[in-house]
């Protein structure tokens, strides 16, 4: 049987290889090696100034990758001081994405940025600095350095059939899902109590966790996600 075609959404960042210097789309073999060992064909979708949900045709799913904090204009907030730097370019491409593969029907999975994308594309708002809430743990503990923390899943939610209810997750952010999006319902929590995983209430194939599955040896929830869309 021929591998599902999963599109996997790229950084645009400046960025040097041989002799150049310039702007590029790149992606982390992390996350290109999770979904090809996982039994997926990987197609990478950059950020297009326009016509980026056509790509959607030749997809079976579509997995939102993590990066930079989404721009609190898109769910109309005023910018916190330690939000961003933004990359509106992503902003307006993973939206438009997102709307129309919830749309057509075409499975999502949003890591980290892309769980907040989600909750964002569908209307909701995201928190903009965790660490100024009272009570909550490290969920970034430098630049470049993940948190372990530990999720605790519904039994009855898709990711947690793929993963068990408790699951020791490589976290790396410092923003999360405020007001939820209208459709969409938590599954999954940190250990302070922050939301760290999310659905679609109606059983659409729509999901999202704000922990970086890529980092871990574990490749339950890339396995699952595949399959998902192998069987659709």
């Amino acid at each position: 049987m021929s591998r599902p075609i999963i599109g996997l959404t790229m950084y645009r960042e400046r960025a040097r290889w041989g002799v150049w210097d310039e702007q590029a789309d790149l992606q982390s073999t992390r996350y290109t090696d999770a979904v090809a060992a996982s039994g997926g064909a990987v197609v990478l979708v950059p950020p297009a100034d326009a016509g980026v949900a056509d790509v959607l045709r030749a997809l079976d799913g579509l997995i939102v990758a993590g990066g930079a904090d989404v721009d609190p204009a898109r769910y109309d907030a005023v910018a916190h001081p330690a939000a961003g730097p933004f990359r509106g370019d992503r902003d307006v491409a993973e939206l438009s994405l997102v709307r129309a593969a919830v749309e057509v029907g075409v499975p999502v999975l949003g890591i980290c940025r892309g769980m907040q994308v989600l909750n964002v594309a569908l209307g909701g708002n995201l928190l903009q600095h965790l660490p100024e809430v009272a009570g909550n743990l490290p969920h970034q503990e430098a630049p470049g350095v993940f948190s372990t923390r530990t999720v605790t899943l519904a039994a009855d939610s898709w990711i947690g059939r793929a993963l068990g209810v408790s699951v020791a997750t490589a976290c790396h952010h410092h923003q999360a899902v405020d007001q939820l999006a209208p459709g969409l319902h938590i599954v999954g929590r940190a250990d302070d109590g922050s939301p760290e995983a999310i659905e679609a209430a109606d059983g659409s194939p729509v999901f999202g966790v704000q922990w970086h599955p890529e980092q871990l040896d574990d490749r339950r929830l890339f396995e699952a996600f595949v399959d998902l869309t192998a069987h659709r």
